[in-house]
């Protein structure tokens, strides 16, 4: 499946970055410039980072989040697909991120 990246427009100052299909090094880009912009807008001050349809991520996906994990605004909605969570687990990394079970749920934590 081909990667997709989706920014729904800002609400409240939350921002939610959906991403589908597949995240490599390769791969990750666009996401990337969506999390950055984010990241570098000093009215979001909350990124929602929807991974539900996420079917691969690897270590540079990780990475990315980990980076907008340092901005304090991170969220990520889930469910958590059993790929990533399977990264996650091996990190030992999953306590690091709030976690909440839909996008609805990202919003308010």
């Amino acid at each position: 499946m081909e990667q997709q990246v989706r920014v729904v427009p800002d609400q409240d100052g939350v921002r939610v970055i959906s991403c589908a299909g597949e995240f490599d090094l390769d791969t990750l880009g666009p996401l990337e410039a969506a999390c950055s912009a984010a990241g570098a807008d000093p009215g979001v001050r909350r990124i929602v980072l929807d991974v539900a349809a996420l079917t691969y991520a690897d270590s540079s996906f990780l990475n990315l989040m980990l980076r907008v994990l340092r901005t304090g605004r991170l969220v990520v909605a889930g469910p958590v697909p059993a790929q990533l969570s399977r990264v996650l687990d091996l990190t030992e990394t999953r306590t690091v991120f709030r976690i909440a079970d839909d996008i609805a749920s990202a919003r308010t934590l």
